[in-house]
């Protein structure tokens, strides 16, 4: 079933020891507001960490990468349509769940005469629309059947003869600590490994930080890529456990914390944004903060009045939520009630 509510959500986890999301315009330190001695986290990070993970578990992605480097998406692009154009069975599968791919020039079900008419069209300039047209309802109807991270997390199409650009629902901003995080001092030279050669550089790593991000899912952007209840269900554990399977020498020491999510009335069209300005984090500015116990409380009390508030007025249907079940239930007060979630439940 496709979303039908909007949501959002926050995403807590903590760094012990290690590079979060590194610049690659600072020798690649810790991303850092310097000013405040803020941890930066992008959100182009998590989602490579759900990507790379969906991967692995056999899903087919979009935006992709070989050797570490970024599969240009006009290459993909045309892997992808031709994989659809050399089975029969699929482009019969197309044809028959949408009509508007019924165009005349498709001489019918064989797929070599298809993709002969197909490179036809291609190259003639007085069907350059047509093909165009043809392009973005295939390749829309090919994201709702099969690339999950563009129902998530959209794309805009930079491929020739395509013209329609997928905003994702599921939007997320740069994460922050929560909390003033300090730099390890240390020189350390480490082996950078390439394909072909290995350099030598410098290990740039944080001694701890509580980050947090927030995120929104827009049911009307849902409708338009296909995103469904089950592709909800399938990206809160991807967060999780794409942390989890994140064991590269600079990423050791990140633990999913708290992921917490309000889902709105289908009769509500807003958002309450950005919930981290609802939470406090109270610590001894006087003592550095090296792990989770030096820090005296994870205060989410405010949220909790506001939710309540809104719940008052019937604009919020439910909250969701997980957290890690081995840290200090102590730590974190104020929780609004919530409906249990596992996202350490495997992903099928």
């Amino acid at each position: 079933m496709t979303i039908k509510k909007n949501s959002e959500f926050i995403f807590l986890f903590q760094a012990t020891m290690t590079n979060p999301n590194g610049d690659p315009d600072q020798e690649n330190k810790p991303r850092m507001d310097y000013e405040t001695s803020t941890l930066l986290v992008s959100d182009a990070r998590r989602k490579r960490d759900c990507r790379d993970y969906l991967k692995e578990k056999g899903f087919k992605i979009f935006v992709d990468t070989l050797a570490d480097k970024k599969v240009p998406m006009d290459k993909m692009f045309e892997q992808i349509i031709d994989d659809v154009l050399s089975d029969g069975n699929s482009l019969e599968e197309l044809r028959n769940s949408c009509q508007e791919l019924d165009y005349a020039w498709i001489l019918g079900n064989n797929p070599d005469e298809f993709k002969k008419e197909y490179e036809k069209v291609r190259k003639e300039k007085s069907k350059k629309q047509e093909y165009t047209n043809f392009n973005n309802i295939l390749l829309t109807k090919i994201i709702k059947s099969s690339l999950i991270d563009i129902r998530l997390f959209g794309s805009a199409m930079a491929v020739e003869g395509v013209s329609r650009t997928f905003t994702g629902p599921v939007q997320m901003n740069w994460g922050y600590s929560l909390h003033p995080v300090e730099l390890v001092k240390s020189n350390t030279i480490t082996s950078i490994m390439n394909d072909d050669n290995s350099t030598f550089g410098k290990k740039h790593k944080v001694h701890y930080a509580l980050v947090a991000h927030h995120g929104t899912i827009n049911k009307f952007s849902a409708a338009k890529t296909g995103m469904t209840e089950t592709d909800l269900d399938i990206f809160r554990k991807a967060l999780v456990q794409g942390m989890m399977n994140k064991q590269t020498d600079s990423k050791q020491g990140q633990i999913p914390l708290l992921y917490l999510e309000i889902q709105y009335a289908e009769n509500f069209d807003g958002y309450l944004g950005d919930l981290r300005r609802f939470i406090d984090v109270d610590y001894d500015e006087k003592t550095a903060v090296r792990n989770i116990n030096d820090l005296k409380d994870i205060k989410l009390s405010r949220l909790t009045e506001v939710i309540e508030e809104l719940s008052s007025k019937g604009y919020i249907d439910k909250v969701l939520a997980w957290s890690d079940p081995f840290i200090n239930k102590d730590i974190i007060s104020g929780m609004p009630k919530y409906e249990g979630i596992d996202l350490w439940e495997e992903i099928k």
